[in-house]
């Protein structure tokens, strides 16, 4: 696509100067003689690039350039100034423009920085690409599920997005607690600016301090120089600090300070640092235990524990697997060139009844490994890891019957799959829910959280006397 160039001069030699020489490199250029006809002619075109003189009658080229920005953002402006006015270059450079031209100037360096500026601007529509595409990946209902369970946690992301507010997210190992963190910092305020992720579990104590806070050079053996921390590459963004009780006192009591007063020093410094940073926490550990123990201080407890998010267990909402299955199926199949794949009835009961210890990571795993491992497009129950059919003969992780009949034609319609699952579920909850109420069914549509009325409808619906 040819760019379009608008350049601004009083003087009319310099307008067709570089009109004449622009365009015969293949720019499309229109010129305007001063600063308000240059405003009202992109306004009605919007330029790719803007070439103004910063000294001329009426309208300076900064004016211009404050102009041109309100009206597109993305336009790139150079400016052009006389050696003499060097400080209305550096101003206009404070402003926004993204290069200035010394005059008398040489129209290899007006190409150059025309080339440089459409560089630029590829850089920023590749960048905000980029961001789109990792802010709608994060977007709280691309999770997959659909479990009320889940959907509890996207309303408690939704709730604390906008807050600037510590979260402790609770979860086992590989129920996505990191997901729910990007999820949080992509829709909220803070969104543009960093987001960086620490597993305190996998840095030695030694080094943590400084992964955190930065040193100083000399701090230690081997600070060769200044190391900028974990907080000061944040600044203005989120901080994710997983396994969030692996850290020890000492840190936990410098983490403490930046959290109540948004101060800390580097390693080895007296200075105190400013920090604005959202901390976002996460352990799959029971904090309050490791309080009471003495082992994770009181009062970071409370201060991290402002938001409080709990990710449910795999196994504790099973009718979110085969959508998870499916998703990772399809991922794994384009990822790998491979046409699609989908796993037999026999094999979807074996997974709905595992137990999933390692929970959606797991499950990710073990789609990728079938994908990849068997040859035809059907998955079979035999083709399945030896130790989760195992786990299956030995323990079933649960009570899911068998949903999927190998010889019924309904097997090849995901909606209907979906909702033979859900059906069997919501089944098996409300016979739980009548044998905690002892069978009063107005205390157990309290505990189902549903109308007494729907209830009934439901009792009708599955034959439940």
């Amino acid at each position: 696509m040819t760019s379009r160039i608008l350049v601004i001069d009083d003087k009319e030699n310099i307008r067709k100067l570089l009109s004449s020489n622009l365009e015969s490199h293949g720019y499309v250029v229109d010129a305007a003689e001063d600063g308000e006809t240059g405003v009202g002619m992109f306004k009605d075109v919007i330029y790719n690039i803007v070439i103004t003189d910063v000294k001329m009658p009426g309208m300076s080229g900064l004016d211009v350039l404050e102009a041109v920005k309100e009206i597109n953002p993305d336009t790139v402006v150079i400016v052009m100034t006389a050696f003499a006015d060097m400080d209305d270059a550096i101003h206009a450079l404070k402003r926004g423009a993204s290069d200035y031209i010394r005059k008398p100037f040489k129209l290899e360096e007006i190409r150059a920085a025309v080339e440089k500026a459409i560089s630029t601007q590829g850089i920023i529509a590749e960048n905000r690409l980029l961001r789109r595409e990792v802010e709608d990946k994060y977007k709280f209902d691309a999770i997959i599920a659909k479990s009320k369970q889940m959907e509890q946690v996207f309303e408690s992301i939704k709730r604390v997005s906008a807050a600037n507010s510590t979260v402790l997210i609770t979860g086992e190992t590989g129920t996505g607690k990191e997901l729910v963190a990007r999820a949080i910092h992509f829709n909220s305020p803070r969104r543009a600016k960093p987001f960086t992720a620490v597993n305190c579990a996998a840095i030695p104590t030694t080094l943590l301090e400084s992964e955190l806070f930065g040193h100083v050079k000399g701090a230690f053996t081997d600070a060769w120089s200044d190391k900028y921390g974990r907080f000061e590459e944040s600044e203005g963004g989120t901080l994710f600090l997983d396994e969030i009780s692996e850290i020890n006192p000492a840190i936990q009591a410098k983490l403490l300070r930046v959290l109540q007063d948004g101060e800390f020093s580097r390693v080895g410094e007296n200075k105190v640092r400013k920090s604005n940073v959202r901390v976002i926490t996460a352990t799959n550990t029971d904090l309050h235990r490791a309080v009471e123990e003495e082992r994770f201080r009181k009062d970071l407890y409370f201060r991290i524990n402002v938001l409080p998010i709990n990710i449910p267990p795999l196994r504790e909402r099973r009718e979110d697997i085969p959508l998870l299955l499916r998703h990772f199926l399809d991922i794994s199949c384009k990822d790998n060139n491979l046409s699609l794949r989908h796993f037999s009835p026999e094999a979807m009961n074996a997974l709905l009844n595992y137990s999933w210890p390692g929970n959606v990571r797991e499950l990710q795993n073990l789609v990728e490994r079938c994908s990849l491992m068997c040859a035809e497009s059907e998955i079979k129950k035999e083709e399945l890891p030896a130790e989760l059919l195992a786990a299956e003969t030995n323990n079933p992780g649960g009570n899911a019957e068998m949903i999927f009949s190998p010889d019924s034609d309904d097997n090849v319609s995901l909606k209907q799959t979906m909702s033979r699952i859900t059906e069997t579920i919501e089944k098996e909850m409300i016979i739980k829910a009548l044998k905690k109420a002892d069978g009063n069914k107005e205390l157990a549509a309290q505990l189902l959280e549903i109308s007494r009325r729907s209830l009934f409808y439901k009792l009708k619906q599955y034959d439940i006397g």
